[in-house]
C-alpha cells in the first residue's frame, strides 16, 4: 500500500436533459434532505421529482442543459494535485449525480492508498450536505470492505485561502466601482436552509457568519454588507434575510450591489442561473442601478493552496475527525448537530 487518498466531496449535478429527474429523485431521498423514514420517503422523492423535473429541465436548459460542477470540481482536483505531488490519489464523489461515492471508493480501494482524506467541497458545515457526503462514503467504503485509515475534513468557513480568494475577488469590484453610482452593499449570498434545521442544532448559518465576518475582516474597508439566502423552495419558513428581498431594497433605495457567493466554490445552476440571470433581471426591474456578481472561487490559487493546508493537517492528525486551522473549532456548544457531537 502506498499514497494517501483525497476524496474530494460536492453535491453533483444533471449532466443531460434526461438526467434531471434521476438526479431529483437522488436528492429528495436523502434522509437528511426528507426526514421521513422509508418508503415514505421515496415515494415523496419520486413525486417531487416528477413534479419539479419540467422547472428544473428549463433552468438547465439557460447553461446548456447539463450543470457544469462536474467540470468545475475536476479543474480544483487536478489544481489541487499539482499542489500536492504524486504520493497522493484524487477522487471525486458526487452525492446526488455521477460520479457517486460507490465508483471513488472502488477506484482508491484499487489504488491500494494507506490513508484517506475526506474533503468536502463545502467550507461550511451542515447535516444536509457534508454530514450527508460523509456518511454515503462510509457506509459505501465498509460494504466494499475499504478499510484504512480515513480523516475527515468537517468545515474551513474561515480557512484563510479561502477567505483571501473571496476578498481578492470582491476588492477588484469596489475597487473598479463607478464612484459616480456611489457606494455600492456587498450582498454575502449563501444557500438557504429550512430554519428548522437550523433551531435543531444544524452550525450552517453561524459558520456562513464566520465566513462574512473573515470576508469583512479581509476586505479592511468599510462597506455596507448583508449576508442573505438563496434558493429556498417550497411553503416552509427558510433563513432570513432572503437575497431576492434584499434586492428589492437596494433597489427601493437606488443603491447598486456586488453579489459574492460565499457558500459555494463552484459554478452551478445557483450561480449560473439564478444569480446571473434571475437576480440581475430582478435588479433591473426593481431599480437597481448595477449588479455586479464575483465568480466562485474555482481553482483560485489562495483557495487550492488553503485546500492544500487543510490536506496536509489531516493527513498529520491522529484524529479521525481533526480540527481544520491549527485546532480551531468552529461550532458554540450549543450546536448539537456539529460534526463533533456524534452526527457524523
Amino acid at each position: 500500500m502506498s499514497g494517501t487518498g483525497i476524496v474530494l466531496m460536492n453535491l453533483g449535478g444533471p449532466d443531460s436533459d434526461a438526467a434531471v429527474e434521476p438526479y431529483l429523485r437522488n436528492l429528495f431521498s436523502d434522509r437528511a434532505i426528507i426526514r421521513l423514514p422509508n418508503p415514505l420517503r421515496w415515494l415523496i422523492a419520486r413525486m417531487i421529482a416528477r413534479q419539479r423535473g419540467p422547472l428544473a429541465r428549463q433552468i438547465f436548459s439557460k447553461i446548456g442543459s447539463a450543470s457544469p460542477l462536474l467540470q468545475n470540481t475536476q479543474a480544483q482536483a487536478a489544481a489541487l494535485a499539482r499542489r500536492l505531488g504524486n504520493d497522493y490519489r484524487i477522487v471525486i464523489a458526487m452525492r446526488y449525480w455521477a460520479p457517486r461515492a460507490a465508483e471513488a471508493a472502488v477506484a482508491l480501494k484499487a489504488m491500494e492508498v494507506e490513508r484517506i482524506v475526506l474533503l468536502p467541497l463545502y467550507p461550511q458545515f451542515s447535516t444536509t450536505t457534508t454530514a450527508s457526503s460523509i456518511r454515503e462514503w462510509r457506509d459505501v467504503a465498509q460494504r466494499i470492505g475499504l478499510a484504512v485509515p480515513t480523516r475527515a475534513v468537517c468545515c474551513y468557513p474561515a480557512e484563510t485561502g479561502f477567505i483571501a480568494a473571496l476578498a481578492s475577488a470582491i476588492g477588484r469590484a469596489i475597487d473598479e466601482w463607478p464612484a459616480e453610482l456611489g457606494a455600492p452593499r456587498l450582498l454575502l449570498s449563501a444557500h438557504g436552509l429550512p430554519q428548522r434545521i437550523v433551531a435543531s442544532g444544524d452550525p450552517y448559518q453561524s459558520q456562513v457568519e464566520q465566513t462574512a465576518r473573515a470576508v469583512r475582516a479581509a476586505l479592511g474597508r468599510d462597506i455596507d454588507a448583508v449576508v442573505c439566502y438563496q434558493s429556498r423552495v417550497g411553503p416552509l419558513k427558510w433563513l432570513m434575510p432572503a437575497a431576492d428581498a434584499e434586492i428589492r431594497r437596494a433597489g427601493q433605495e437606488r443603491r447598486g450591489i456586488i453579489v459574492a457567493p460565499i457558500a459555494f466554490v463552484s459554478e452551478h445552476s445557483e450561480t449560473l442561473v439564478e444569480l446571473d440571470i434571475e437576480y440581475r433581471h430582478l435588479a433591473a426591474a426593481s431599480g437597481v442601478p448595477r449588479y455586479v456578481r464575483i465568480a466562485t472561487v474555482g481553482a483560485a490559487e489562495s483557495f487550492i493552496a488553503g485546500l492544500e493546508m487543510l490536506v496536509r493537517e489531516a493527513c498529520a492528525a491522529t484524529d479521525a475527525l481533526p480540527y481544520p486551522e491549527g485546532g480551531r473549532p468552529h461550532c458554540e456548544d450549543r450546536f448539537r448537530l456539529c460534526a463533533r457531537r456524534g452526527v457524523l
